[in-house]
């Protein structure tokens, strides 16, 4: 890719070739396809194989969000000190953080002290984790409402686990009579605390002792293919 011409300006940007190839191997070694990676930056599919393939340059901003989509450096132009002052700095692409696709079994016996390890499907998301954090897939309606918010089955829901929960949050849970993690509204009414579904045809559940809450839910995307 051609570096913007500019006097006394050292570009760090690799010939065009190079950043493809390292783009092509990181998401070889992550098992990332061109349709998972363009949906996380918002293109199309078309758009990322055209630039993989060389028949299209990409500006360094979309370089820059893929590399960083791959955990891997972004691009940089280093420019003398005295053309520093004269120059605005660029918007950087957000980084991206990977977290474990799980059951909800496994989210039921979920402990901070868990690794991620052993898993083999993964989900990126902004969001910077406070403690161990994980996806689920939403399984039946309980939380599709008629109207407002909604998280209908199909849906993943990024869990953390190092998030206190607090009255209105969407929480995953695990109560004492079953073996796999539950997803609701977290609400308090007098001094009482409940476990809420979002569709109203589905009944509250009270917390106990026996009630263990597994974290917080702070992203819900969807996934079509």
């Amino acid at each position: 890719m051609a570096c913007v011409a500019l006097a006394n300006t050292v570009c760090s940007i690799p010939p065009m070739n190079n950043w493809i190839q390292i783009v092509r191997n990181a998401m070889a070694r992550q098992d990332i396809t061109q349709a998972q990676l363009a949906e996380q930056m918002g293109k199309t599919q078309g758009a990322v194989a055209h630039w993989l393939n060389g028949r299209r340059e990409p500006s360094i901003a979309d370089i820059n969000q893929m590399l960083t989509l791959l955990n891997l450096p972004p691009l940089t132009i280093q420019l003398p000190d005295d053309r520093v002052q004269n120059v605005a700095p660029a918007d950087q692409p957000t980084r991206m953080y990977r977290y474990p696709i799980v059951s909800w079994v496994a989210a039921g016996a979920w402990r901070e002290a868990i690794e991620p390890a052993g898993f083999d499907t993964f989900e990126l998301s902004d969001y910077k984790g406070k403690g161990s954090s994980f996806w689920l897939e939403v399984k039946g309606d309980s939380m599709t409402a008629p109207a407002g918010e909604s998280i209908p089955e199909g849906m993943l829901i990024l869990v953390d686990t190092g998030l206190e929960p607090r009255p209105g949050d969407l929480v995953v849970a695990k109560l004492a009579d079953s073996n796999e993690a539950t997803f609701k509204q977290f609400v308090s009414d007098a001094g009482q605390k409940y476990l809420k579904p979002l569709n109203p045809a589905y009944r509250m559940l009270s917390i106990d002792d026996n009630c263990e809450m597994v974290g917080v839910v702070t992203r819900a995307i969807r996934k079509f293919r």
